[in-house]
């Protein structure tokens, strides 16, 4: 008995000197799980469209390599529908049943400050790429969310930038009725007040803001053309600026009476949409344009992306391919895949993107990066309006400070 149970013991240590380093090595063999929530249907699908091409590109680049820390990455997606309950659903489903690693995504302002207190009680990084909402690197900050894209706040900056350029002294605005619209509006007026001080803004009932449902925009158009401004902001996006812009041009919007600024009309989702529609010479916004540089970086993802789905890639798409490879240099600086550990990474990092060198601020988690602007012109050379010329303008020109944005990191 006594030898029986020796041998026992023996044999049961000898199992786990086996079954631990084979564990180890099962667990290190895992693929690390990506989940992605952006909006897949309805009339603002392209986006989502866009930013899966993106993300599937990065992925499978990456996988190609030899994946992050040796183990392959794998991409899931889920629909938010634009609706802060359904991508509530989302993000829990994809942390809790699928058990992603990270999560990236979000197209909605309105969406992400309804969701990303939750990642409090998730304890799962969000790397945003699209929803431009200052308050979610501002006074909703928290240490799991993270932005890798420009932000509404420095993006209607550089408008300020060029319309304290303009002659334009008297400004009105269309945008969607909801935070997004509302909140650049905000902005534009306290940025180019400072910047312009004899500038007027037009009072509440010479603006416009359109519910989110909205295909017929010509009572907003009217309501615009009758108030006579001398420049228009317009922060209109997807497909409700394509049906104002294929609806303005018919009401002679377009004529020249006043000048435009459109904070995201640089998208290739509503240029390609649009195509010889969007009018030319006017100002249009993006967080990404794809001639923005010619660095290698750029360069070998704008061919890539073309080779692989035949048009140029959006910002979207380029938010949610910088997102996955921010995510791996987070990882690797780590070592590990394991999340606080990756917060913590993620916090200062710098890392070369397609649209230039981005640092992902500690102390707010938004990113320092430029913001592109230019004026629509037609090339033979493309199937969609271009930017020419191309305006960028530095980090630093366009981010408040820290101070100003009302975060308190905990």
């Amino acid at each position: 008995m006594k030898r029986w149970g020796f041998n026992l013991v023996g044999l049961l240590a000898l199992c786990c000197l086996v079954v631990v380093p084979f564990y180890r090595v099962y667990a290190d063999s895992k693929p690390i799980k990506l989940g992605f929530i952006y909006i897949m249907s309805g009339p603002f699908a392209t986006y989502g469209q866009f930013a899966r091409q993106g993300a599937e590109l990065a992925v499978d680049e990456i996988n190609s390599k030899g994946g992050i820390l040796g183990r392959k990455v794998e991409a899931l997606f889920e629909d938010s529908t634009g609706k802060p309950d359904v991508a509530a659903r989302a993000m829990r489903k994809l942390v809790y049943q699928d058990g992603v690693d990270c999560l990236i995504g979000l197209d909605s302002s309105g969406v992400a400050k309804s969701v990303v207190p939750l990642l409090k009680e998730m304890k799962t990084p969000l790397i945003i790429t699209h929803a431009a909402t200052p308050d979610v690197t501002g006074s909703q900050c928290n240490r799991y969310a993270f932005r890798i894209s420009v932000n509404l706040a420095q993006n209607v900056k550089a408008a300020a930038l060029l319309a304290s350029e303009m002659k334009a002294k008297k400004w009105t605005t269309v945008g969607p009725d909801y935070a997004f619209g509302h909140q650049s509006w905000e902005y534009f007026q306290k940025y180019l007040k400072e910047l312009k001080p004899d500038v007027l803004f037009m009072p509440d009932d010479q603006v416009a803001f359109a519910p989110i449902k909205t295909t017929d925009f010509s009572p907003y158009i009217t309501k615009i053309m009758h108030a006579k401004p001398e420049g228009v902001l317009i922060s209109l996006w997807g497909g409700n600026l394509i049906d104002f812009v294929r609806q303005a041009s018919e009401m002679g919007f377009f004529n020249g009476e006043w000048e435009v600024l459109m904070t995201l009309g640089a998208a290739t989702e509503v240029l390609y949409a649009l195509q010889d529609k969007m009018p030319e010479g006017i100002w249009v916004g993006t967080r990404y344009w794809f001639l923005g540089n010619e660095s290698p970086v750029n360069v070998a993802f704008r061919e890539a992306y073309l080779k692989r789905y035949g048009q140029y890639p959006s910002y979207n798409a380029h938010g949610a391919y910088a997102a996955v490879y921010a995510y791996k240099k987070a990882v690797e600086m780590a070592g590990s895949t394991e999340k606080e550990a990756v917060v913590k990474a993620l916090e200062g990092l710098e890392i070369e993107l397609p649209v230039g060198l981005v640092k992902i601020r500690p102390e707010d988690h938004q990113a320092l990066t430029p913001a592109t602007w230019g004026k629509t012109a037609a090339d033979p050379n493309y199937p969609i309006r271009i930017l020419k010329p191309v305006r960028v303008f530095p980090a630093d020109q366009v981010t408040p400070p820290v101070e100003q944005t009302g975060c308190k990191m905990e």
